[in-house]
């Protein structure tokens, strides 16, 4: 029966790791695999991915085109009449703070209503925006409608 303890790989299939720098009689020893002289040779080399030795780095060979508008969009949360026909009352005034309460946006900084759903309950909705068929459907079920000026 074969014990714990006498278990080993099966030889070679096991690689001792490079021990470099340990002695010439290692063979590999002096250079280390390093090579000769240079900057490669030295300890702590870490060569730049930008630079290429003289050569134009491709970053700078490429042409730049194209601006992206990005950091300048409006950025809203959205909620649908929907949900705010579970979340509210009857009369009940929603500003975006509520909603927030209420968990139907996850900031309250940009909200904008769409008209997903039905609303039958009369509400008074303030909001950063409205769909023109979400404020339609909120006058509609007996609501107003307050657009908040966003600086």
């Amino acid at each position: 029966m074969v014990k714990l303890n006498e278990l080993f790989p099966k030889h070679g299939s096991r690689k001792a790791k490079r021990r470099i720098g340990l002695g010439v009689g290692s063979g590999l020893g002096r250079s280390a695999t390093k090579g000769m002289k240079g900057q490669s040779s030295r300890s702590g080399n870490t060569k730049k991915e930008s630079k290429e030795g003289g050569q134009m780095p491709l970053y700078r060979r490429v042409p730049k085109s194209g601006f992206s508008n990005a950091t300048f969009a409006k950025r809203f949360d959205y909620v649908n009449i929907g949900s705010l026909e579970k979340a509210c009352k009857a009369g009940e005034e929603v500003t975006p703070e509520t909603m927030k309460t209420l968990g139907l946006v996850k900031c309250a900084k940009r909200v904008k209503v769409l008209a997903n759903g039905e609303l039958k309950k009369g509400l008074k909705v303030s909001a950063h925006g409205f769909s023109a068929t979400a404020k339609a459907a909120i006058e509609k079920a007996g609501g107003s409608v307050t657009v908040i000026e966003k600086k």
